[in-house]
């Protein structure tokens, strides 16, 4: 390993980058990037409303938060090319969700994520990916909504190369990120393609519906979000949509998961059969009658968007059983119902190949 004259015992203090390659070397965040903090400056929704009410579009600019652009400001108060990283409400476990983001121009930049520079000799993409795929699992702190502090941010350790090195790598990461889009894209498709058989198989067709308390038995997990267990036997559902694992299971059973909050109230919806554990704030339902489990999926899957507009609270969202009490279910024939888990179950497989 190589250590610089700011990184030693990295491994103890971090344990992040145990092993470097020769030519490289470990360094803290706080010496490749000026920390900014102090010009972000936050403004509430309302008053930003206000202050952009007849104005052209072209008058104003960007303002951001912890994971992208939240909104338009009449103001800007940076100029110029920089890195944003959440502090608090960004997907921090979630490994595929944004949580570093770069950004330029003249813009506004709000109190939920921290403001970096790169300095001389560091790409502001490779920053970005480093601190995008960055492990802060023993980092952030907050059971709910979660906080990267700047103090536990200045710890953080970077991998530095030479510039050119680190823009090859920039390179190959946008070109795996273009298969991944394109790969995305046909699951969307599919995804599209459940909605309409969905549609012509049970769309104003006259069946039964019931509400929630007559479709579920509800209940919910018992841990806090922060019990995982990395490589642990059980799944661990939380609210988060990445799997998480864990070394003890307090359910066995086929159920649905439904998180019960977020920070941007986009909930996520999954099915598993076998043991497993669940957050306290994560829903475990499990359907009162022999129905299909994929097609109560699917319903509730499209009824997020319905759920993410009911949300109650402010900077974490979440969902009460009152909220969910409310929800409409259609009831087809039990044999129609196989055919359309059938179905799903066949455009699953095409998902994974």
């Amino acid at each position: 390993m190589i250590y610089n004259e700011y990184s030693n015992n990295i491994a103890e203090r971090i344990g992040h980058y145990t092993q470097l390659p020769d030519g490289w070397t470990a360094c803290r965040l706080e010496q490749v990037a000026d920390i900014l903090d102090n010009l972000r400056k936050p403004i509430n929704s309302s008053e930003r409303d206000s202050r952009i009410r007849n104005r052209q579009i072209d008058e104003l600019y960007p303002y951001y938060g912890a994971t992208g652009q939240v909104g338009l400001i009449d103001d800007y108060i940076i100029n110029g090319n920089y890195l944003l990283l959440g502090e608090d409400g960004a997907p921090f476990l979630d490994k595929n969700a944004i949580k570093a983001y770069s950004i330029s121009g003249k813009s506004w930049v709000n109190n939920h994520a921290h403001v970096l520079k790169p300095k001389a000799g560091l790409d502001v993409d490779y920053l970005c990916y480093s601190l995008m795929f960055y492990d802060v699992g023993g980092m952030v702190n907050g059971a709910t909504r979660q906080k990267l502090t700047q103090a536990a941010m200045r710890q953080m350790i970077i991998p530095k190369r030479s510039l050119d090195e680190q823009i090859e790598i920039v390179n190959i990461i946008k070109k795996v990120q273009g298969v991944i889009a394109s790969r995305k894209e046909e699951l969307e498709q599919l995804d599209l393609l459940i909605k309409a058989r969905f549609v012509e198989m049970f769309y104003e067709k006259g069946y039964p519906v019931l509400k929630w308390n007559d479709v579920f038995i509800t209940t919910t997990g018992k841990l806090d979000s922060n019990a995982s267990v990395e490589k642990g036997a059980y799944p661990f559902f939380t609210c988060s949509k990445e799997l998480l694992r864990i070394d003890t299971y307090a359910f066995d059973q086929e159920a649905l998961l439904l998180a019960g909050n977020n920070a941007a109230g986009k909930y996520d919806v999954k099915y598993y059969a076998g043991k497993f554990n669940a957050y306290q704030r994560t829903y475990v339902l499990s359907l009162k009658e022999n129905w299909s489990y994929r097609l109560f999926q699917y319903q509730l899957e499209d009824k997020l968007e319905y759920l993410q507009q009911q949300s109650l609270g402010g900077l974490t969202k979440y969902l009460t059983l009152k909220i969910l009490g409310e929800l409409e279910f259609v009831i087809p024939p039990e044999e129609l119902q196989s055919e359309f888990e059938i179905f799903v179950t066949q455009v699953t497989k095409s998902k994974v190949v």
